[in-house]
């Protein structure tokens, strides 16, 4: 092993005296060097062998140099050393002869134990030349630099020789006092603990400060011999040279590399010296950093501060929007639960409405559909018993021949005859009382009088509707039925959370959930009553009426804004549908005129009625369409008697005719009530083309000419709304009254015959009935009709007459 191969020295050996003197004795050594070889000139001569036999290559690591307990790495060399002469004289001879190492040959312990033993004796004839360039500079400090510059070159194509190591002092030491390389294991054994010890502290304090430089203490020998050295030298001749290691041959002097595992350091008075601008220039820099670091730690710090900032705002936005979610939530989902309830009522309460509206219609029907009834079996009875052409075959031609149905038929015929004169006798009566006998003619009353034992059977099934229609919601809360309280409901719904209640198109199922408990209410609602009451006042209406109108602006298209009105046109339009199909009665000039009266305030009030798309609008008018073509087939009747049984006044069948035509000219008044409901074109297909033409005139044909037919014209006119005649243009009327100003012109022309040869008097008579006809062509319009009968009739007040009409 290496250490043996090293003179060791026991302090325990030798007294003090001894060793002042070794150390005298090396430093007088010392003086007596004149030569001094400088390390990186290329002139130097090849340095000595080392006696501790220690090689090691120069790019190695010195790490387990320095764990060897101060063992020495070799200098490497890459070029030749030029042969020039050298100082030293028999030393440096001896020297060159031992140069026989190739490059990057290891030397053997012989090569090494004969270049300690010439070392020995160059020092004996005073030829030793010292490899440091300056006395006061140890040989660790030229190990530490020359580990600094291992490492820089490495792709520089060099040599490389190993060089002997530097004695150690325990080395020189003991060559000193002539103790030879074979007593080295005398010299380890007293050493070896001491050294272990040292060498594990070391390598403790190594691991410990790992990022700086190891202070080593080195050893008390060391110290011993080399203090008195190291204080006799000034303090800038210590730092004057830098000392590095380089390859010989090269003019430049290697970089240096510091190594944090160098267990050895440079000797205190070896290094850069304090002074105050130093340490300013280090606390200065160390403040630079600190500001720095500060400045980052204080961005990042405002950073955090502004996340959590961010943090706080958002989780209070959260928490605030969260809350009034979850109140929504809940509202919403009370809502869910109340309209599930709503609906789940009204699947059971809704087919028990139905019913009870169906029992109320059929009622009001059966009631309608009796008395119209009745009023064709009196006709059919009066035309049997005053034609002259009716035999018993026809009255009943269905009767057996034994006569048994014969008797039971004039036995009803009997009793409707006897009701039928009872209740005439009644209306007379009660127009004598009132004043309006004058004015009345027969047929314009409408017998809709009732018997009390119909109207007692009406009143007792309306009124167990009524009671049924009570104890529909009687196992129900209120909040489950009553307006009111539903709507509350859904206008809390609409003030909270109008968005949700928008996307749920609430607007659009109110209507329809309101539909069954407004049909309850309307179960007897008949605007054909006189003791109807207004839809617009009942409760249901002045409850919604404000509905979704609130102090805040209007939603652009809202469906609350139009509530009622969708309502009236869901639930009143089929209502009054029905009434107009089963209940209305067009011959009755009361129900007509309270029907064309409800049906105009819905045309005028409520937009959605006046649509011409609208399905339940469109069926409404289909219903009373039908209603009058219905009338105008089954209950128009028209009897012709000749002239001869007219002439009677008193008689039966002229007071029959009579009754006839005037329920036929109401009738017309009747349909034309219906003037900007319905069309022109439909009211004149009926009631000019269905009843004046067909039936009217066939009654005017069949009268006398004078001042009756005069008469009855005029009524006839006055019937047409004057709207139809305002904006005709030229002399004729409309189409369809041709036949009625034909028949004009041949009354007069026939009043004018039948006054010839008659007196003054009926002849003024007849010229004035003849203006009147002129004055009736005039006021339909038919001006060239009216023309035709003054140049007949020698009539100059034309231009009176026609603008007097």
């Amino acid at each position: 092993k290496e250490t043996e191969e090293v003179f060791k020295v026991k302090k325990s050996s030798y007294s003090k005296k001894i060793v002042k003197q070794l150390k005298k004795e090396y430093k007088e050594d010392l003086e007596k060097s004149k030569v001094r070889t400088e390390v990186n000139s290329p002139t130097d001569v090849e340095p000595p062998l080392e006696k501790s036999g220690q090689i090691k290559d120069i790019g190695q690591e010195d790490g387990t140099a320095n764990s060897e307990h101060g063992e020495e790495e070799m200098e490497v060399e890459s070029e030749k050393e030029e042969e020039k002469p050298k100082a030293g004289g028999a030393f440096s001879s001896a020297l060159s002869s031992l140069n026989v190492l190739r490059p990057g040959e290891i030397p053997d312990a012989a090569f090494i134990h004969a270049a300690r033993k010439k070392r020995q004796m160059a020092r004996e004839l005073g030829d030793f030349t010292p490899v440091d360039s300056e006395p006061g500079k140890g040989r660790l400090v030229r190990e530490d630099e020359n580990d600094a510059s291992d490492d820089e070159d490495d792709d520089e194509k060099r040599r490389i020789v190993f060089t002997v190591k530097e004695k150690s002092q325990r080395q020189k030491i003991a060559e000193e006092i002539g103790i030879e390389g074979s007593d080295d294991e005398a010299l380890v054994a007293g050493e070896q603990d001491e050294e272990l010890s040292r060498w594990e502290q070391e390598q403790i304090r190594k691991g410990i400060n790992i990022p700086q430089a190891c202070i080593y203490q080195p050893a008390e020998v060391n110290n011993l011999y080399y203090q008195n050295t190291y204080q006799t030298l000034s303090y800038g001749s210590s730092y004057g040279i830098p000392y590095t290691y380089a390859a010989y041959g090269s003019s430049e002097t290697k970089s240096q590399k510091t190594d944090n595992t160098v267990p050895f350091k440079t000797p205190s008075n070896e290094m850069t010296p304090v002074t105050i601008d130093l340490v300013k220039k280090q606390l200065k820099d160390r403040l630079d950093t600190m500001k720095e670091l500060h400045k980052a730690n204080r961005q990042q710090y405002e950073k955090h501060q502004q996340s959590r900032e961010d943090s706080t705002k958002a989780i209070e936005i959260l928490e605030g929007s969260s809350g009034g979610i979850g109140e929504q939530y809940k509202f919403l989902q009370e809502m869910r639960g109340y309209v599930q309830d709503l609906l789940e009522c009204f699947s059971e309460k809704v087919p028990l409405i139905n019913e009870l509206e169906s029992a109320m219609h059929q009622l009001y029907k059966q009631r309608a559909s009796r008395l119209v009834q009745r009023r064709q079996d009196d006709i059919k009875d009066e035309s049997s018993e005053f034609s002259s052409h009716s035999n018993k075959a026809l009255m009943a031609p269905n009767l057996e021949s034994f006569g048994r149905d014969r008797v039971i038929y004039q036995e009803q015929v009997k009793r409707r005859t006897a009701e039928r004169e009872a209740r005439r006798a009644r209306r007379r009566q009660a127009r004598e009382q009132t004043g309006k006998m004058a004015d009345h003619l027969e047929g314009l009353s409408s017998d809709d009088e009732e018997t009390s034992t119909d109207i007692t059977n009406f009143n007792m099934e309306r009124d167990r509707i009524l009671k049924e229609s009570s104890k529909v919601f009687e196992d129900v809360l209120e909040s489950f039925y009553s307006i009111d309280c539903i709507k509350s409901q859904f206008e809390a719904w609409r003030s909270k959370y109008f968005a949700s209640y928008k996307d749920a198109y609430i607007g659009l199922c109110l209507p329809k959930l309101f539909n069954p408990l407004i049909r309850l209410q309307l179960l007897i609602w008949t605007p054909l009553e006189g003791k109807c009451r207004d839809f617009e006042t009942m409760l249901w209406f002045e409850s919604l009426l404000f509905y979704g109108c609130e102090e805040q602006e209007q939603v652009k298209d809202d469906a609350d804004i139009s509530l009622l009105p969708t309502i009236v046109e869901r639930v009143v339009l089929p209502k009054l549908t029905v009434i107009s199909e089963n209940i209305w009665d067009p011959f009755s000039t009361t129900q007509t005129t309270r029907m064309v009266a409800i049906v105009q305030k819905l045309v005028d009030g409520y937009p959605s009625v006046v649509n011409a798309e609208n399905k339940n609008t469109q069926m409404l008018l289909k219903a009373l369409l039908l209603r009058m073509r219905r009338t105008l087939d089954d209950d128009v009747f028209m009897p012709l008697y000749p002239k001869n049984i007219l002439e009677n006044k008193n008689s039966g069948p002229y007071l029959f005719f009579q009754r006839q035509f005037w329920s036929s000219v109401k009738l017309l008044g009747n349909f034309l009530q219906w003037y900007g409901i319905l069309s022109n074109k439909t009211l004149q297909e009926l009631s000019i083309d269905g009843l004046l033409n067909r039936y009217i005139l066939m009654a005017f044909q069949n009268s006398e000419y004078g001042e009756d037919s005069i008469k009855k014209a005029q009524s006839v006119i006055a019937c047409f709304p004057k709207q139809w005649f305002t904006n005709l243009k030229g002399d004729k009327t409309i189409s369809q009254l041709e036949n009625f100003c034909r028949y004009l012109v041949h009354l007069a022309d026939t009043i004018y015959r039948n006054s010839i040869g008659c007196s003054d008097v009926e002849k003024r008579n007849a010229r004035e009935h003849i203006k009147q006809i002129i004055k009736l062509l005039a006021s339909i319009r038919a001006l060239d009709h009216a023309m035709t009968v003054a140049n007949d009739h020698n009539v100059k007040e034309l231009k009176i007459l026609i603008e007097g009409k």
